[in-house]
């Protein structure tokens, strides 16, 4: 089924431009674009030029004297390229970790329990409020890195774990200096309205007007957030208080998001596609009605299967009617400390083909093309065509289906952003 909103995607350009960066060439490509699986080109080259992919193409197209004019011919060594992998939803950036309660809870001592003893989302608040802005960017460094090394080239950093001004900046701003200091994009998420500190105990719309009228506009001001995102839950946020930080992220000229459906049906899908939400994320609890909303909208569906795993869930996310609606479904890490520790993109796509049940294909779709729509960027990238950002991955890999099957493997030989080649 056609997804909603296609289109069909420019043909490869039959020119190059004067100035020929980069051309790859001995490769297999899969641009990812609709109409052929994985939207395949066998022995094909793709150049670059001022960080754009200038042409793509199969190699026996190629203009005769395109290699010598290339400032530099690289060598796939017959692997497949693939667009970068985008990694939509995180919480990457936290101060210290959860490991002692996942002992616990192994042990069979109860969420509650552990929370009675300082323990839960409170542990991670306190550890991020005490952390300084270096702490938490050496903390969070190594989590970004383990994704890079898997071909990450864009990455959702939401904030939602300081609950007040002062720290929620500070994540914000460590979010931001990670994208300055590493060749990856970083887009930044105001989470603030994740969970109900512990000094508004028993006053969640005072805390819901802190965020609006205090925190929100601060961030605007200083640019440190692209989306606002709220957990719309039992254990969070009601319908109404998600509403009113989606009016006020509209006000402020922000872009919305939202946790919904993860434990139960709180309509938060429905709610969310109102304000032109970028995507819905975990979605076990979504219904057909949600579905059909989802349908008549652009918004994304992000499937979470490491918080999935790491919880122990039972109750699967609808990914049949997903498909049967033609929902574009991408895949996440969902990285946090407390229900998705997880810094492996391609451990996730093992994971939503075994545990969800999607193709290998679908699940590539997930961290490329529809990673890419997620995140408000499909305009620059998530598919291998021309115009779009040069960012790209190459793997040694015989087949695609690889990156899905293989757990522990790490095939990336090089990652390329912007054109740019690491130095690996």
């Amino acid at each position: 089924m056609k997804e909603r909103g296609e289109n069909r995607l420019k043909p490869p350009q039959k020119t190059f431009p004067k100035r020929v960066d980069s051309l790859w060439v001995n490769a297999h490509l899969a641009t990812m674009r609709p109409g052929t699986s994985y939207g395949a080109l066998k022995d094909g080259a793709l150049a670059t030029s001022d960080g754009k992919i200038a042409w793509i193409g199969e190699r026996k197209t190629l203009p005769r004297d395109v290699e010598s004019r290339a400032l530099e011919v690289c060598d796939a060594q017959g692997g497949w390229i693939t667009p970068g992998l985008v990694d939509c939803h995180t919480h990457l950036v936290y101060g210290g970790n959860r490991a002692s309660e996942f002992e616990l809870r192994l042990h069979g001592v109860c969420y509650e329990e552990i929370a009675k003893q300082g323990g839960g989302i409170w542990s991670t608040v306190s550890a991020t409020r005490a952390a300084s802005e270096d702490d938490l960017f050496r903390q969070s460094a190594p989590r970004l890195v383990s994704l890079m090394s898997e071909g990450v080239t864009t990455v959702e950093i939401k904030s939602g774990y300081g609950l007040d001004l002062e720290t929620e900046l500070r994540m914000l701003r460590v979010a931001r200096r990670l994208g300055e200091t590493f060749p990856v994009t970083v887009c930044p998420t105001f989470l603030g309205a994740h969970a109900l500190p512990p000094e508004f105990k028993g006053r969640a719309d005072d805390y819901i007007d802190f965020i609006c009228e205090e925190v929100m506009p601060e961030v605007a001001a200083q640019n440190l957030a692209v989306a606002v995102d709220v957990f719309c839950e039992q254990i969070a946020f009601s319908p109404e208080q998600t509403e009113t930080v989606f009016k006020a992220a509209r006000a402020c000229g922000l872009r919305v998001k939202i946790h919904a459906e993860q434990l139960s049906d709180q309509g938060g899908t429905a709610l969310a596609i109102r304000y032109g939400a970028l995507s819905v994320d975990h979605l076990e609890y979504l219904s057909e009605k949600g579905v059909r909303a989802l349908c008549k909208s652009q918004t994304v569906a992000v499937l979470l299967p490491g918080a999935f795993y790491f919880l122990r869930e039972t109750k699967l996310p609808p990914i049949d009617l997903l498909r049967q609606y033609g929902i574009p479904m991408a895949i996440s890490t969902d990285c946090n400390p407390g229900t998705s520790p997880a810094v492996s993109i391609l451990l996730m796509l093992n994971m939503a083909c075994c545990l969800f049940g999607l193709t290998p294909e679908e699940a590539l779709s997930g961290v490329t093309i529809n990673g890419a729509k997620a995140l408000g960027l499909y305009d620059r990238i998530g598919t291998l065509e021309t115009g779009k950002d040069a960012d790209f991955v190459v793997w040694d890999i015989s087949e695609l289906a690889e990156l899905a099957y293989n757990m522990g493997l790490n095939p990336c030989l090089h990652m390329i952003r912007q054109g740019v080649k690491d130095q690996r």
